[in-house]
């Protein structure tokens, strides 16, 4: 019986170790998945943001044009929108009398 016992507690440290590492491993494991695909989005990214049509995009949000084009400045849009509706508005009503 202690033959026995002590058997068991000689594969104890053993044993216990093993499944820790494979554990910690296949956490690690996860992490690494999670990280490629992360990577894979990231490159996505990249190469979209760096396509002729993402920096054309980003250079007219700056206020870039293109050699023969001309730049207009629209000021005041919501006041337009306001009296675009309103002359709708006014006009549905005079349509229906």
């Amino acid at each position: 019986m202690a033959a026995l016992v002590l058997v068991g507690l000689l594969y104890y440290r053993p044993l216990h170790d093993y499944f820790d590492a494979r554990s910690q491993r296949a956490a690690q494991q996860a992490v690494v998945r999670k990280l490629q695909r992360e990577q894979a989005l990231l490159q996505k990214r990249l190469r979209h943001a760096s396509s002729d049509a993402a920096l054309a995009a980003e250079a007219r949000t700056l206020g870039y044009v293109r050699p023969g084009e001309h730049l207009f400045i629209v000021k005041d849009i919501p006041q337009w929108l306001r009296r675009q509706h309103a002359s709708r508005h006014a006009a549905r009503r005079g349509h229906r009398r």
